[in-house]
């Protein structure tokens, strides 16, 4: 452990301003969509119809969760916000251990610093250290500015410190990936695999009924977020359950650390053959390589969320149909039109953020082959950089457009069973889902010209999708003004099925996309590799 205050002090000098934007930025999210909360719900009467439909409809059970307190605004804040802010602290968490650990190793910097009066153990120790102090930040400012704000100062800090709990979760989490691979980027591909497997057991769980495997929640960490009901029965006993989780893995990690060479993982890495195969023998057949096993994971996860919300699509109706405040919610964030359909167009929106995900990383492999100095023997060749950068981009550009292919089938194939039209949902739904691709197109748009312009700034991809995450999923509560939402493209899209599918935004958005593939593209020809 020797050495581990130092490195702590060197992550936090160099993250001083992306964890501060981590920090207050999820703490300033919460406490604003609180005061949202307040006005939306000012009365115990609009609370108490909220909570007898919402609270048992397995469609906003599979969305947000159950409601366990409708009398208080803390209450309702944990239903509406509790899972999202779950999910982007989990994201933080691993990102930050992955960024300190396997990603110094990576470069080669973490054996430099080990040549110094190091121990073995103290990088892992102060990446776990930084990690868990920006998670307890998060939790102790939540609960701090609820407080603030005149809410039960006791759920306040269950509120928070369940956070806290997804945080440190998946510190640990994290920690544990990065022994397993020799690369950052398959860390955290196999840390983000356990954040999306938790979401979608915790939608599995809450959405199954008295009569279904509520169990499952009890296996998700974000599930344990919401069992922890806050400002209802404040469970503190639950956080214990993320605190004796985050010990176990991080002391695996500890293990595992001492048990590898550094800079090798503990999974092997698989040796190619003798002979490369011809298709390796152009820029596109080694992007189909190195992007297919990460193309293939997002198909399937997308599929089986979209079978998953279109489940409980018939069941919103009658939820909708009995509360209009409700519906008039579901009209902001979906659109208009039949009560299901503004249901599917909530849940394909969501589907389309997450495909965003899927884009960035796409995107960015460009700058983990430049940054881990593979990119240079590439175009030492023949291999021009329009070709270099272009292949990447197919799958990025085209990927996508399967991805969201097959949530729209999953939604489709679910939904058409328990209507009886099968062929009908699907064709429609594929299509609702594929009316995202611009947006995101928009995105992959960003993350080039960052890669092209400034590539240590990069990794700035992430945030441009937090805040049109934010923007999409509270905007319409926090009121925010036209062209304050405008800014994400995804307000953009048209908000089908239920509304009518135009064209021209979809174009403009492509066209946006576009220019700044082209600059992005421009200024990677003009600069050093490097």
């Amino acid at each position: 452990m020797t050495g581990t205050f130092a490195l702590v002090r060197l992550a936090l000098r160099r993250d001083r301003l992306l964890i501060p934007v981590w920090v207050l930025g999820l703490a300033g999210i919460t406490l604003s969509t609180a005061s949202a909360m307040d006005e939306l719900y000012g009365t115990q009467a609009l609370r108490q119809q909220l909570g007898v439909t919402a609270g048992s409809n397995p469609a906003f059970l599979a969305m947000l969760g159950p409601i366990h307190d409708y009398s208080t605004i803390g209450g309702i804040l944990a239903w509406r916000w509790g899972v999202f802010g779950g999910l982007l602290t989990g994201l933080m968490a691993m990102f930050l251990v992955t960024r300190h650990t396997r990603a110094e190793e990576e470069t080669g910097r973490l054996e430099l610093i080990g040549s110094t009066v190091t121990g073995r153990h103290a990088p892992l120790a102060a990446a776990v250290a930084v990690s868990a102090l920006a998670s307890l930040l998060i939790g102790l400012f939540i609960a701090l500015g609820l407080v603030g704000l005149g809410e039960d100062a006791a759920g306040s800090f269950a509120l928070g410190l369940a956070f806290t709990g997804v945080g440190w979760v998946f510190t640990g989490v994290g920690a544990v990936a990065a022994q397993l691979t020799e690369s950052a980027r398959t860390a955290n591909a196999i840390a983000g695999g356990v954040l999306g497997a938790s979401y979608l057991l915790r939608a599995v769980g809450d959405a199954a009924g008295d009569q279904g495997p509520q169990w499952l929640t009890w296996l998700s960490p974000l599930g344990w977020l919401e069992l922890v009901k806050p400002f209802a029965d404040d469970r503190w006993w639950v956080l214990g359950l993320s605190l004796l989780l985050t010990v176990v893995l991080v002391g695996v990690a500890a293990v595992l650390v001492a048990r590898r060479d550094l800079t090798a993982g503990l999974l092997p890495t698989r040796l190619g053959p003798a002979r490369a195969p011809a298709s390796l023998g152009s820029a596109f057949g080694l992007a189909w390589r190195l992007q297919r096993g990460m193309l293939l994971g997002w198909t399937v996860s997308l599929f089986v969320l979209g079978a998953v919300y279109g489940a409980v699509a018939r069941a919103v109706e009658d939820m909708l149909n009995a509360n209009p405040a409700l519906g008039k919610v579901m009209s902001q964030l979906g659109g208009s039109g039949a009560i299901v359909d503004v249901y599917l167009a909530s849940i394909l929106g969501i589907i389309g953020l997450f495909s965003a995900i899927y884009v960035v990383q796409a995107t960015l492999r460009l700058r983990a082959e430049e940054a881990e100095f593979r990119a240079e023997p590439v175009l030492a060749t023949s291999v021009r950089r329009v070709s270099w950068v272009g292949s990447h981009l197919v799958f990025a550009t085209l990927g996508v457009v399967v991805v969201l292919a097959a949530a729209g089938l999953g939604a489709g194939l679910v939904h058409g069973a328990r209507v009886g039209d099968v062929g009908g949902q699907v064709t429609r739904l594929v299509g609702s889902a594929l009316a995202h691709v611009p947006a995101v197109w928009v995105v992959a748009g960003i993350s080039l010209l960052l890669f092209g312009l400034a590539p240590k700034l990069a990794s700035v991809s992430w945030a441009f999708l937090v805040v049109f995450l934010v923007l999409g999923q509270l905007g319409p509560l926090l009121d925010l003004d036209r062209w304050a939402m405008d800014l994400s493209p995804f307000t953009h899209v048209p908000k089908v099925p239920g509304a009518d599918l135009t064209a021209t935004p979809l174009v403009w958005l492509t066209v946006v996309a576009v220019a700044l593939m082209v600059v992005g593209i421009g200024s990677f020809r003009r600069r050093d590799i490097g």
